[in-house]
């Protein structure tokens, strides 16, 4: 099928490697021409060799209109990126019987994002950045006055292991999470009524039932759900304020799943430690009092934004298609 891959500089800048992997999968399979715009203000329709040829359209950035549409006159699918939130691309597509293919989820970026919240977890166990940050000016933390000890007591330290790691969520990220601090010997328990038995058993977790129990045991805290209607302030003040003193607070998907005003009450006042990738305000003001504290890691939003995932969003867009098996394609393949 007669393929047009087109690159808006807007989809470039947020996944810089997706577009190309995409085309290195197809271009072997598929007759595939490639426009990568110079500018927001290129008109792609005249970019595309051959329009009236064209039967598949992947526009990456830039949404239709209907007389984009009509200058297709052989299209039978579509794939329209245009962002989060409602696609109005795939109505007018379908109103003229074409089939608009879609991401049947966020996969893509669950092992980034889980990854990178193992880090956040160790990092602030250990105070990785700070101690980081302190050698780069002074030499007063290479100078143990009684013992070679560099964590901060007040707070949930050390290791992973033997840690009651209490997890809100059991899907494609906070599953993945879970395995990690499971295999490094933490005791895991995971709240997610929606989530079937074995997802909890393949993360080497225990279920827990009751979302106000989870809670009040946790020396690592970790919301870990997609942020959604229903998700949006699902960790409440009261579950934040049954916290233990001294928990260390994990957040590495979207900060609008607990209330927020709460938490930082708890962590401005040295009762809560907290490593983020994702914050209520973004990007955080300078003068943010999170910013620089002892008991605060902070990254600027960036857990899923690797190679890797690059990758894989263009995997997963190319095993809808009837020209690949999806056992061929694999991450792990070089890009040339």
């Amino acid at each position: 099928m007669r393929t047009a891959i087109v690159v808006h500089p807007s989809f470039d800048a947020i996944w810089p490697f997706s577009a190309d992997r995409l085309h290195q999968l197809l271009s072997p399979r598929v007759k595939t021409s490639f426009v990568r715009l110079s500018d927001a203000e290129t008109a792609w329709v005249s970019a595309v060799e051959q329009p009236a040829a064209v039967k598949r359209l992947i526009l990456l950035g830039a949404s239709p209109s209907t007389e984009n549409i009509d200058a297709f006159p052989a299209l039978k699918e579509a794939f329209v990126s245009t962002g989060y939130g409602p696609n109005p691309a795939k109505h007018a597509l379908e109103a003229r019987g074409i089939a608009s293919l879609e991401h049947g989820s966020e996969g893509f970026w669950g092992q980034s994002v889980s990854e990178f919240a193992l880090g956040l977890t160790i990092g602030a166990l250990r105070r990785i950045p700070q101690t980081h940050h302190a050698i780069l000016t002074d030499l007063a933390p290479w100078d143990y006055p009684v013992h070679q000890y560099g964590d901060d007591s007040r707070f949930t330290n050390g290791t992973v292991e033997g840690k009651r790691v209490r997890i809100v969520g059991a899907g494609n990220i906070a599953s993945r999470y879970a395995s990690f601090v499971n295999m490094l010997g933490a005791d895991v328990a995971v709240w997610d009524p929606y989530a079937s038995e074995p997802s909890f058993h393949r993360a080497g977790s225990r279920r827990e039932f009751q979302l106000d129990k989870l809670v009040e045991d946790a020396e690592i805290f970790v919301p870990m759900v997609p942020l959604t209607p229903s998700t949006t302030g699902l960790v409440t003040a009261a579950h934040i304020a049954a916290l233990p003193t001294g928990c260390l607070v994990v957040l590495a998907t979207r900060a609008g799943i607990v209330d927020m005003p709460e938490l930082r009450r708890r962590v401005l006042a040295d009762e809560l430690s907290l490593s983020a990738d994702v914050f209520d305000e973004e990007p955080l003001r300078l003068d943010d009092p999170l910013l620089g504290r002892d008991n605060v890691v902070h990254t600027p939003h960036n857990a899923g934004r690797t190679k890797e995932s690059n990758y894989r969003w263009a995997e997963m867009l190319a095993v809808q298609l009837p020209e690949f098996d999806r056992m061929l394609i694999t991450s792990t393949a070089p890009l040339r």
